[in-house]
């Protein structure tokens, strides 16, 4: 259960990063009341607990995609999810798969070395000091802008796939789903599982087969996001157990930030 839905405002070998620090100013309430988002899409109907299959097609896999450097024959390595804001141009990610903001680009609906729905590049980027100055796996979440790549598309990316809202104070029992990209996949992976807390910050899922590429993940709680995969050990050791930091204040601050239009 969702105790807190935010309608105004943050394995083995799964990428670090650098990016550059965050802006600290918060959005005004009434601007934060804009925000307001009642799409929950079911993202928990599916396989059995545990138990991680491809990804349809359909609303929630739709507002995941890959993220590459460049385009996309360079090879996806990060997944992120569009989520609800003022002006529908936000993703969220790991923090450590933004080490090259400017030549990242974001492919919603990823599949197949096609993307129905437009590759986005990253305009702008929200870290906490925590990861910038130290890499601290409990900030290991960022949030990002994103503009067609080609210029042409006048839409924004939420209105072409709509937007996950940000849900914080989860508890550590919740049952989560992640919708994330292997890199040796080329389409979307999903699993659902009840999570357990790894640390006070921390938490884990065990899933299996969520490798390299996965960073970024979204961890959907009832459709709105919950954490990223992310974290201890930039995500986990070995894919079949990953890591989320737990969506913390920091978190939330930095969501608004993105969200919240000048």
């Amino acid at each position: 259960m969702i105790r807190r839905i935010l309608t105004q405002p943050r394995a083995a070998g799964r990428p670090r990063a650098r990016a550059r620090r965050a802006s600290r100013i918060l959005p005004t309430l009434a601007a934060m009341a804009a925000l307001v988002s009642v799409d929950l899409p079911d993202a928990a109907a599916g396989p059995p607990l545990g138990v991680t299959t491809r990804a349809a097609p359909g609303t929630a896999a739709d507002r995941v995609g890959a993220l590459f450097a460049g385009g996309l024959g360079e090879g996806h390595f990060c997944t992120a999810a569009v989520v609800h804001s003022d002006d529908r141009d936000v993703i969220a990610t790991a923090a450590h798969c933004l080490e090259e903001p400017g030549t990242t680009v974001f492919a919603p609906g990823y599949r197949n070395g096609e993307a129905p729905y437009g590759v986005w590049k990253v305009t702008g980027v929200h870290l906490a000091p925590g990861w910038t100055d130290a890499a601290d796996p409990d900030d290991d979440i960022a949030f990002a802008t994103v503009v067609a790549a080609d210029g042409a598309q006048s839409a924004r990316v939420e209105d072409l796939v709509g937007g996950f809202p940000v849900a914080a104070e989860q508890p550590s029992d919740a049952t989560v789903t992640v919708i994330g990209y292997p890199r040796s996949e080329e389409a979307p992976l999903r699993c659902t599982n009840a999570t357990a807390p790894f640390s006070a910050t921390q938490r884990r899922i065990d899933c299996p087969d969520l490798s390299g590429g996965t960073s970024g993940s979204p961890w959907l709680v009832d459709g709105a996001l919950a954490g990223v995969l992310g974290g201890y050990e930039g995500g986990g050791a070995v894919p079949e157990v990953s890591y989320s930091a737990v969506m913390g204040d920091q978190a939330v601050e930095l969501y608004r930030e993105a969200s919240v239009s000048d």
